[in-house]
């Protein structure tokens, strides 16, 4: 057989890869893949097959870029979070102007969106003020028909196949894809007896809300969620729930979810971290309600302990209406709050005596009260204590934990240890998970990648061994996973465990980033400038183009589009603050999701979409409550700004997804020529 020259591979101009002229290779190269070859034609047995399959993924490549949300730091505010998933930032509002411009009142197309957002509620309003409702089923069906075939464009026939539900399937798929022009008078009437029918079956409901979350499931391809899912707000496990029966995402963790996987795993220190936010924001729902902590040992404990305090330094802040509580609650949880903060401070001194390598002894600040006077010294300075009442402190061993408190623990630990819904949780943030991500040029992360001062990479020393960069990610985020793996040995798991720990407060954790943690100050030390926690060097480089290209190199991220995104700070708009750094390369999409941030930001979050036109961040407000979007066909507020818009509208082809699926042409074509040269034998069906 005669050897013919290798075809010449080059790079579009989107940076897909395409074969030049004849798709034909040498004998070598067939002979070099032959065993993978034989295995691809298990798959497609003939040259039929072979090339219908080449066919359908040409035509998947040459498909618009599908949308992706992210979305950062939500806090446990679910219906804040959810409605935005449901409207898609906006997405699903600017479809319905687009389509229906002035040919429908503005009213109409807020309680068209109302009903795609949040179609079973909306529908029983609606049932109980309409007059004629055979009309606004006719009418809203059409609508809604029409709003899914533009957020469907985007797909394949098969890929929308797969995506609708199995009761209405065919009936939704006929309606879809109606021809657009040139349909005759007795198509349109089979289409009409379609709709009629669907009435008159009483079907019309279950219809209606199929098609509503459709349009919702086609809106956006894929989620990025940037961290930061619990603490503050009071629905963290409704997040999770929701995440749980999510179509398409993936999640970086953030440094409020890393101590929520310290206390699963059962380290003490982290299950007090988490047990003093919910105190601290009087948020009991996600502990009890959600996943079914008992605290009624906690409440106990403290009660006897402090029955005579008033824990005025342990008031909650009660920031939403599930967090507000009367007058007997509020002291209780001020009592609970004060209890498991103090334990906390006990529990984090053991952990810093077992790793002294970990640099913070320092930071076991019982060692350093002076309760003759009631002061405290820091850094060498006295300072007064705004509340030197502190029973189960013994002045001689002041980190150890009493009787009752060690019993305490015990039982808390098991709790968290048993709650086999916070267990799905954080299996769930650990399969869908990691310390970063990179998708299509966008590399993510929730805080930061630690830096020196001349803004180089910063080496981070783990068990002897020295990371930075992505190496520090990957270490980091490994030794997560191995304190849940079975398989790993107990000396491993409990180091790791304590890691888990470092992570949510150590000065060269990611995840956190600054000197030290100063939660006891804010608590006992009356002087404010005390209370500061000077940030790693990231913050002062992370508006350097020269760095953030550094990072992304080191990250490999490739692509004249390429940018970091990451949360974790929010982004002050009030005191002129941007989400946009380094000439766009960096994002900061923190913008206050959580209530306890809003007065310092002056808005509601960011968020990013990605579609084939480019990238769009939008600005939210605060977000009432669902109840307020359904009854008035309120949706939130928001302003977008274009970061980046395309001069040519990108395709799958340009996509990660699109270089795989490009490879797998190539082999196929391979494939092809290896059966049309005798070098694998078909199998005709």
């Amino acid at each position: 057989m005669s050897i013919k020259p290798k075809p010449t591979i080059v790079l579009h101009p989107n940076l897909s890869m395409e074969i030049k002229k004849d798709n034909v290779f040498t004998e070598e190269e067939i002979k070099e893949d032959l065993r993978y070859l034989q295995l691809l034609a298990q798959s497609y047995p003939n040259v039929a097959e072979a090339s219908c399959e080449i066919i359908n993924l040409e035509a998947i490549l040459n498909l618009p870029k599908p949308t992706e949300h992210f979305i950062s730091d939500p806090h446990g505010e679910s219906e804040a979070f959810n409605h935005v998933l449901r409207n898609a930032s906006g997405y699903v509002k600017r479809k319905v102007e687009e389509i229906f411009g002035p040919t429908l009142r503005l009213s109409e197309k807020q309680e068209l969106c109302t009903l795609i957002y949040y179609p079973e509620a909306k529908l029983q309003r609606i049932k109980a003020a309409e007059n004629n409702m055979e009309d606004f089923y006719i009418i809203t069906l059409n609508q809604l028909i029409k709003v899914l075939r533009e957020v469907s464009s985007k797909y394949t026939r098969s890929k929308i196949r797969k995506e609708l539900p199995e009761e209405f399937g065919y009936i939704i798929e006929e309606l879809l894809h109606e021809s657009h022009s040139g349909v005759g008078e007795k198509r349109h009437q089979y289409y009409n007896v379609i709709v009629q029918t669907i009435i008159e079956t009483q079907r019309a409901d279950h219809f209606i809300v199929s098609i509503c979350n459709l349009i919702q499931r086609l809106a956006i391809d894929r989620l990025h969620l940037l961290g930061d899912i619990f603490d503050r707000g009071p629905g963290s496990h409704l997040i999770m729930e929701t995440l749980m029966n999510y179509h398409h995402f993936d999640i970086v963790w953030g440094n409020h979810d890393i101590e929520w996987f310290g206390a699963a795993a059962g380290n003490r220190a982290c299950i007090a971290n988490v047990l003093r936010l919910s105190m601290r924001y009087g948020n009991l729902a996600t502990l009890e309600d959600g996943y079914g902590i008992n605290l009624l040992p906690l409440a106990t404990f403290a009660m006897e302990t402090y029955k005579d305090d008033p824990c005025k330094q342990f008031t909650a802040n009660e920031l939403t209406k599930e967090s507000q509580h009367d007058k007997k609650t509020n002291r209780l949880i001020a009592q609970m709050h004060k209890a498991i903060t103090i334990i906390q401070f006990k529990e984090e001194a053991k952990i810093i005596d077992r790793h002294p390598e970990f640099d913070m002894a320092g930071r076991k600040m019982l060692e350093h009260i002076y309760f003759g006077n009631g002061t405290c010294f820091i850094d060498g300075t006295e300072h007064e204590m705004l509340d030197t009442f502190l029973p189960t402190v013994d002045k001689e061993n002041p980190n150890a934990l009493s009787e009752e408190e060690e019993l305490l623990m015990a039982k808390l630990e098991h709790s968290f240890r048993t709650s086999d819904k916070l267990q799905r949780h954080i299996q769930c943030l650990l399969a869908h998970g990691g310390m970063y991500s990179i998708a299509n040029s966008n590399l993510m992360y929730h805080a930061t990648v630690p830096l020196n001062s001349d803004g180089t990479l910063k080496e981070v020393e783990i068990n002897g061994k020295k990371y930075k960069g992505m190496a520090l990610m990957k270490k980091t985020g490994h030794l997560v996973r191995e304190a849940f793996n079975a398989d790993t040995p107990k000396e491993r798991k409990n180091y790791a465990k304590d890691y888990i720990w470092y992570l949510w407060c150590g000065k060269d954790s990611p995840l956190f980033d600054k000197d030290k943690m100063t939660t006891f100050e804010r608590y006992f030390i009356k002087d404010k400038s005390t209370h500061t926690e000077t940030k790693g060097y990231y913050y002062k480089y992370n508006n350097d183009e020269k760095v953030v290209d550094m990072i992304l190199d080191n990250f490999g991220v490739e692509g004249k589009h390429r940018h970091i995104i990451n949360g974790h700070t929010p982004v002050k708009v009030l005191k002129g603050e941007t989400p946009i750094k380094a000439n766009g390369k960096l994002l900061v999409i923190d913008g206050g999701f959580s209530r306890a941030y809003q007065p310092e930001t002056g808005i509601a979050g960011y968020t990013l979409t990605f579609h084939s036109r480019g990238l769009d961040l939008v600005q939210h407000q605060p977000f009432r409550s669902a109840e307020d979007a359904i009854q008035n066909g309120d949706d939130i507020k928001s302003s977008t700004q274009i970061v980046e818009l395309s001069s040519q509208r990108m395709y799958v082809k340009d996509t990660d997804k699109g270089k795989i699926l490009l490879t797998k042409v190539e082999n196929l074509k391979r494939l092809l020529f290896a059966y049309r040269n005798g070098f694998i034998k078909e199998v005709k069906n």
